[in-house]
């Protein structure tokens, strides 16, 4: 494991680390397609070459993480990420061409997409690689400087993370530092990215607005998962078993809630439990199963079922050996929780981890209605075969994004902007958007040699008159 000394700076060091980044912004300017490109490629080998470091290193983390699991939405997404960036960096740049005013022809209006400086980012620690370097890879491609936190639960990570950073930038373009997540919410940047809770989004918010820095906020909330009537049950459960267990649940996409017909709840149950046992035939122990982070979080998933089973739900371990989950430490197995009722704890917080509730609905109405009496949800998944059903809860439900007859495959689409809406966030990176949303797009005209706009200064003329009469038909 590498054992380079991460930064934990005072408030006055964290503001000096910041002072230096933007110093050095300044002085070299923006930096242009080739030198962002060549940063992008340099970040794209260090992570190939410690692919073995960093499974390792989140693994020693989470107490157990599959290899498997690491590599794919871990390491392969950010690296299909930069791809995407970089084949796409040249056309991202290029100034917008805009419309110009009748009177005003003679001139030319564009929108030039300008780096903002120094962009700060906050990052969990539920996938430490994904969602800390996706944002610093997408402030790199926009030309900023940018000063990563990372959370203190991933220590291991986080090393690899600073040893990498350490060989491929300076600390004036990119820095990693830890601290407290408010306090560094309160510095100066230019744009301030943050990937975590509802609750901390909103303090760092705060903190934030005492220096007007804009925020990009990707918080979470209760996903819901509705399953058509009448659509393969089969097929549901195996892509909602990949959705909500990979991870072990820990991931503030994954499918929070199932909605299922009253008629089909039962038939659901059962074929959940199969596509459990199929996907995990070593049950919670094997190498493909992911262990909880740590003991902090396992009690707090243990206490909402706790709550709920007091309150006269029903608990069903499910999927091969369940109850082999206490032989490895602060791991559960999958989990279904039926008869859940708004008092109870798992209806209102988001589980984060391999518990899914079961809610029976009567008509695609009522599981609408569900979901809109609750937060705006940072995902959305829908099964259905009906075009019906799927415009009407695509027309009338609001969250994140969607996907379709699914769970996930819309976090891997790096064309598409990924962000929440109301209490699941403010804000989207990814795509286009994400190369935007770290960019001032500063609107420029180039006055020509002759302007309309001159006939309507002083002195006023009779064809001054005849301008005004003109804009006011």
């Amino acid at each position: 494991m590498p054992t380079t000394n991460i930064l934990e700076p005072t408030s006055e060091e964290l503001y000096a680390i910041l002072t230096n980044q933007r110093s050095a912004f300044l002085h070299d300017g923006s930096p242009t397609l080739e030198q962002r490109r060549a940063d992008l490629k340099k970040f794209k080998l260090a992570m190939i070459a410690r692919r073995k470091e960093i499974e390792e290193a989140v693994n020693t983390d989470f107490g157990h993480r599959s290899k498997h699991e690491t590599a794919i939405v871990e390491i392969i997404s950010v690296i299909e990420g930069i791809k995407y960036l970089s084949s796409n960096l040249k056309n991202f740049m290029k100034p917008s061409k805009r419309h110009v005013a009748l009177h005003m022809r003679f001139g030319n209006a564009r929108v030039e997409y300008q780096p903002l400086g120094v962009v700060g980012v906050i990052a969990p620690w539920n996938y430490p690689i994904n969602l800390s370097l996706m944002p610093v890879v997408t402030a790199i491609a926009a030309g900023n400087r940018v000063m990563l936190k990372p959370s203190k639960v991933t220590p291991a990570t986080n090393a690899v993370i600073a040893a990498m950073f350490d060989e491929i930038f300076p600390k004036e373009q990119v820095a990693l530092v830890y601290g407290d997540g408010v306090a560094f919410g309160k510095l100066p940047f230019d744009h301030l990215v943050f990937t975590g809770s509802t609750s901390v989004g909103r303090a760092v918010m705060k903190a934030a607005s005492e220096n007007l820095v804009p925020v990009t906020l990707e918080l979470g909330g209760k996903s819901p998962v509705i399953i058509s009537k009448g659509y393969s049950l089969e097929k549901a459960a195996d892509r909602i078993v990949y959705g909500k267990l990979l991870s072990a649940g820990q991931t503030c996409i994954a499918p929070d809630y199932a909605l299922v017909h009253e008629s089909e709840v039962d038939a659901f149950v059962k074929a959940f439990d199969k596509h459990v046992k199929l996907a995990y035939p070593d049950g919670p122990t094997g190498d493909d199963y992911t262990s909880i982070v740590n003991d902090q979080q396992y009690t707090k998933l243990k206490e909402l079922l706790n709550d709920a089973e007091a309150h006269g739900a029903k608990i069903m371990e499910v999927g091969v050996r369940p109850e082999d989950a206490s032989k490895r430490p602060h791991t559960m197995a999958p989990t279904i929780v039926l008869g859940v009722t708004d008092e109870m704890r798992i209806a209102k917080e988001e589980t984060f981890g391999p518990i899914l509730p079961v809610f029976g609905y009567k008509s695609i109405d009522d599981a609408i209605n569900y979901v809109n009496a609750r937060p705006r949800p940072l995902a959305l998944y829908f099964f259905t075969d009906d075009d019906s059903d799927k415009r009407k809860v695509l027309s009338r439900t609001i969250s994140g994004n969607v996907t379709i007859n699914g769970t996930f495959s819309h976090i891997a689409q790096d064309d598409l902007p990924f962000g929440g809406v109301g209490e699941s966030g403010i804000g989207a990176y990814h795509g286009i958007e994400g190369f935007r949303t770290l960019s001032h797009a500063k609107g420029i005209y180039e006055q020509g040699r002759w302007n309309g706009m001159d006939l309507l200064h002083a002195p006023f003329t009779k064809n001054s008159e005849r301008l005004i009469s003109f804009f006011l038909r």
